[in-house]
């Protein structure tokens, strides 16, 4: 009996455990590259190379500490950038405001190579919050409403072509309900899955199984009504575990309704540490190898993780930032206002 009830103890064990992350207690910040910019979009491409782009035209990639920048121009206007993404052969970066402009730029390395443009989008409403790709062919961005349903295009063919997808398909936007381009993080993707946040006087999950083919929509409990309010930033761990991440951006202390998760791949949500732990965030972030448990939530407050899957939250930091991007277990990239800085978490 005492071995039986042993073994019953280290299974229970085990499995706790296996809902827990690393008890990460600190985070050491290095500044890698500091400018008079706002930088919204970054995308790592190991730990110690970055792309990133950025307001007034910026782009770039920093490799250590080491800059190569270039400015971009479309007809005689800067640009405004706040969404990337990385294929194995291109990077891609997608401009807000009319004109909604998307480059591919060919790399080798950390060297740019080449630089086409490959979407425009012109109109008074048109405005680009977030893209990612599943893999080297298919790609996806998203923006704000130009008529009745959200601005989504798609690519096929690795980013040499994109397509709107017509609002026939999409589920008709609520009024007021828009998107934030605050972290390039409105978008998450898992398997052959898509999840598209908003926010705003509405607060929804937007979800196709089929890489943007098919769509349904889902309410949130997040704190919604108000122009500044909703969700920020969505990630999952895999196709059914995901979380939101927002709040109110007037009141950034206010820490109600400002994060929820789903267990059933966004069918349904429900509020966590709701009253607790840190208020408003940009960027949501699982930390890899954490068993889904592990989470990292930056903002203009601060930095702040969870080991147990937004239970609980302990601030690393009062440094802010807008976004952040892992590239292990222990290091990630954090964007900010004039900065990218590189991130190591520890015990």
């Amino acid at each position: 009996m005492r071995l039986f009830l042993l073994i019953i103890g280290c299974l229970f064990l085990f499995s706790c455990n296996q809902n827990e992350g690393v008890p990460y207690t600190k985070v050491n910040i290095t500044k890698v590259f500091e400018d008079s910019l706002s930088i919204r979009a970054i995308a790592p491409v190991n730990d110690s190379t970055v792309w990133f782009a950025a307001n007034n035209g910026r782009i770039g990639v920093v490799e250590g500490t080491t800059p190569k920048l270039a400015t971009i121009k479309y007809e005689d206007s800067l640009l405004q950038f706040r969404a990337i993404a990385l294929t194995s052969k291109a990077a891609f970066v997608l401009s807000i405001g009319d004109p909604g402009v998307l480059y591919k730029i060919g790399y080798e390395g950390s060297q740019a190579t080449q630089i086409e443009e490959v979407y425009v989008e012109r109109g008074p409403k048109v405005f680009y919050d977030a893209m990612a790709f599943w893999d080297d062919k298919d790609g996806i961005a998203m923006g704000d409403p130009t008529d009745g349903c959200l601005s989504i295009i798609k690519t096929k063919d690795g980013g040499e072509s994109w397509e709107k997808i017509p609002c026939d398909v999409l589920p008709p936007i609520k009024e007021g309900e828009a998107a934030f381009a605050a972290s390039n993080t409105n978008i998450a993707l898992s398997g052959s899955h898509v999840w598209i946040a908003t926010g705003g006087k509405h607060a929804r999950v937007f979800h196709s199984a089929d890489k943007g083919t098919t769509w349904e929509v889902t309410s949130t409990p997040m704190l919604q009504g108000k122009t500044m309010t909703g969700i920020y930033s969505i990630d999952f761990w895999d196709d059914k575990h995901g979380i939101i991440y927002g709040g109110d951006w007037e009141n950034k202390e206010f820490n109600e309704g400002n994060k929820a998760i789903t267990k059933d791949g966004g069918k349904t949500w429900k509020l966590i540490s709701n009253g607790e732990g840190p208020g408003y965030r940009s960027c949501i972030s699982y930390v890899p190898g954490g068993n889904g448990a592990g989470l990292v939530a930056v903002g203009s407050p601060g930095i702040s993780y969870s080991a147990n899957n937004g239970a609980e939250w302990k601030e690393l930091s009062d440094e802010g930032f807008y976004a952040v991007s892992f590239v292990n277990d222990s290091v990630a990239f954090a964007s900010g206002r004039n900065k990218i800085a590189r991130l190591v978490f520890s015990e």
